[in-house]
């Protein structure tokens, strides 16, 4: 009986596919790791800065000593503000894409629209947010411009997640429903937009993470540069922890002297948009717990 011989493609083929999964590997290592050294030095640099005084007092002469309240809450503001603006449009937006619109060029090019504006710089959000929302319908710098134009920033990540969502859902869900004599809209809100919720609470964790640490938009249209008391309606501009850390490093008179404000209110930053995603997933895990396909 002659030996076996393995087939030298097939060799070829796992040293490939070897070669590859250790590349990616790498990759994910490489992420990990810088990503735990930019805590890690977050961590060192700005636990000192955080006190209850810190994170309770508006900021006291020249922004170099006291709190950051104000940016605190502004910025909780402007990212629920964005979501409750992007959520809803960004889910009718994919359903109708999925589930009503013909398949064709106009579609695909609506598609292609929608992925070119992922793509596009933070910036220009921000100047058609100061062109549109803050002269045009003069609704000033104040929080609902900066809501409105964060909102349409994280527009495309929340409608392509959703829409992803959608898709994954068993084409035999919708046909079981509809062989019951259950109308197509009542299918899509009551069987396909639910299972695909964990897929759509992913899009919108995406998007927090985006809203909460942008600049350049609010800078624009919601940001100020200081202000020691809170915001009474949708029409006060607000401090913001991105735009306040900015203006700590980069526009203050005492730069040097603020650099440990600066590492606390970034150190803020990330725990306040770590806290959000964290009630994103619980919600997202306590979902997929009760649709089970």
């Amino acid at each position: 009986m002659s030996a076996y011989r393995p087939d030298p493609s097939m060799q070829w083929r796992y040293l490939r596919q070897g070669f590859f999964f250790g590349v990616v590997r790498l990759a994910a290592f490489i992420v990990t790791v810088a990503l735990v050294g930019i805590i890690a030095f977050l961590l060192v640099n700005g636990i000192g800065a955080i006190s209850w005084r810190f994170l309770t007092e508006p900021p006291l002469d020249s922004m170099t000593k006291g709190g950051i309240m104000p940016a605190i809450v502004g910025t909780f503001y402007l990212t629920v503000g964005a979501i409750l603006v992007a959520l809803p449009l960004g889910v009718v937006s994919a359903i109708y894409l999925t589930e009503y619109a013909k398949q064709g060029l106009f579609i695909r090019i609506i598609r292609i629209g929608v992925n070119c504006l992922a793509g596009v710089p933070s910036v220009v959000f921000g100047l058609f947010g100061l062109g549109f929302f803050v002269v045009f319908l003069k609704f000033g710098s104040s929080i609902l411009s900066g809501a409105l134009t964060l909102g349409i920033l994280i527009l495309p990540t929340i409608i392509g997640a959703a829409e992803e969502a959608l898709k994954a859902v068993p084409q035999t869900f919708r046909e079981a429903s509809l062989a019951l004599g259950v109308s197509k809209w009542r299918t899509i809100s009551r069987v396909v937009v639910p299972s695909a919720l964990p897929g759509i609470l992913t899009g919108s964790i995406l998007g927090v993470g985006r809203a909460a640490g942008e600049t350049a938009p609010i800078m624009f249209t919601a940001a100020a540069f200081f202000t020691a008391v809170l915001p009474k309606s949708v029409f006060d501009e607000v401090m913001a922890l991105p735009y306040h850390i900015y203006v700590l490093a980069t526009a203050g008179t005492h730069i040097e002297q603020t650099r440990p404000l600066q590492y606390g209110t970034a150190l803020v930053l990330i725990v306040l948009v770590l806290g959000i995603d964290l009630v994103a997933i619980v919600l997202r895990s306590m979902v997929r717990k009760r649709k089970r396909w």
